[in-house]
């Protein structure tokens, strides 16, 4: 069946699902729409649980939050934080690592505390502990009242990869080519990139009372058409996100360039 779009004052809206696309004019709007929404969920409730994603897609909205708490404007001495994933073997020391990368980018800048700023355990050998470890986190935070996601360009979200089944919780990922592909330019060498990693599960992601996704670049104008106004399938997993309650997509003109 085809789906009927109806025209809203931010951009799409599917009816009888709430999922928005908001468009934005370039990169830096995207970023500042998504990180408006950030803060209202921050002020509105100042002890929130925010799920947090790592990529160059993110880093815009991170330094406008930063840039606002440095004004007076945001308070994070009451967040919590859950990061979507870790690559399996980096130590956290490792300037590739995510919970480099959100320290660098988001933590350090900001009064978050530390101690409520969570990420697998990418140092955990064993892939069922490291797993059931941080299923439990986040179990023991309440769950996540906003996941920010970025969208990969073969649909995964997280590191969730194309497959036949979606995935529940957190679990351990092989990476695949095209993944790697992206990922080796952070790299000294293509052997230096990890081949695997923890993520969280669609499962977990969707149980999340608001989703947010940006989305930036021409190179992403296909797979958003496919995720959001294609069929529901494991085969592209972000595209389970046409079935959440509460989903906002924040894309700039390159990528919704195909809509």
């Amino acid at each position: 069946m085809r789906r009927v779009l109806e025209t809203a004052k931010n951009g799409w809206r599917r009816k009888g699902v709430e999922m928005r696309i908001i468009k934005a004019r370039d990169y830096n709007d995207m970023s500042r729409k998504a990180a408006n929404i950030i803060s209202a969920q921050i002020i509105m409730k100042p002890d929130c649980v925010l799920g947090l994603a790592t990529g160059s897609t993110p880093i815009g909205t991170y330094k406008q939050l930063v840039e606002w708490y440095e004004k007076g404007d945001l308070d994070f001495s009451e967040v919590t934080s859950v990061n979507l994933d870790e690559y399996k073997g980096l130590n956290r020391d490792n300037d590739q690592s995510y919970y480099y990368f959100m320290n660098d980018n988001l933590f350090s800048h900001v009064n978050i505390c530390k101690e409520r700023t969570h990420l697998p355990n990418g140092m955990e050998p064993d892939s069922e502990k490291a797993c059931a470890d941080y299923n439990a986190v986040i179990a023991s935070v309440g769950g996540i009242d906003l996941q920010l996601l970025g969208l990969g360009h073969n649909g995964h979200i997280g590191f969730n990869e194309p497959a036949d089944s979606f995935e529940l919780e957190t679990h351990c990922v092989d990476l695949t080519e095209s993944t790697i592909e992206a990922n080796k330019r952070f790299f000294a060498s293509y052997d230096d990139v990890p081949k695997q990693a923890y993520t969280m599960g669609i499962k977990t992601i969707m149980q999340a009372k608001k989703v947010l996704v940006v989305v930036s670049g021409k190179d992403k104008a296909h797979i958003v058409k496919e995720a959001f106004f294609g069929p529901v399938t494991p085969r592209v997993p972000a595209s389970i996100l046409q079935l959440h309650s509460d989903a906002i997509v924040i894309a700039d003109e390159d990528a919704l360039s195909e809509i």
